[in-house]
């Protein structure tokens, strides 16, 4: 993969999450949903789908099924820090109102965080 293809797809992926962001805060539930699945087709690799995949799950209230996404995107990217926050977040017992973590900018400072996210 040329550095082109490589800041095209990270692009992509960066416009993917603003989008699904968008249509979830809209409750288009199935239009994000199949804008995820063309993403992991087409990005088999790459974290953002998966995680955003787990989003979505959670805002249906498919915990189970969101949380096996949230892995698979860790898994894929042990370093793509949404994936272990929203893991985190959605893994407590008697946690609050949950934030979302649809990209990096959803959360929080690395040094300002529990050190379990670490």
């Amino acid at each position: 993969m040329t550095d082109e293809d490589t800041r095209q797809s990270n692009t992509e992926l960066t416009d993917l999450c603003k989008t699904v962001r968008a249509l979830i805060g809209q409750n288009k539930l199935k239009e994000s949903e199949e804008l995820i699945k063309q993403a992991m087709g087409k990005y088999p690799h790459a974290p953002q789908p998966h995680n955003l995949m787990g989003v979505k799950l959670e805002n249906e209230g498919a915990h189970s099924a969101a949380m096996k996404h949230f892995r698979a995107s860790w898994a894929l990217d042990p370093a793509y820090f949404p994936a272990r926050y929203n893991l985190y977040q959605y893994g407590e017992l008697f946690g609050g109102p949950h934030k979302d973590a649809y990209d990096e900018t959803d959360c929080p400072p690395l040094g300002r965080t529990d050190k379990s996210l670490l």
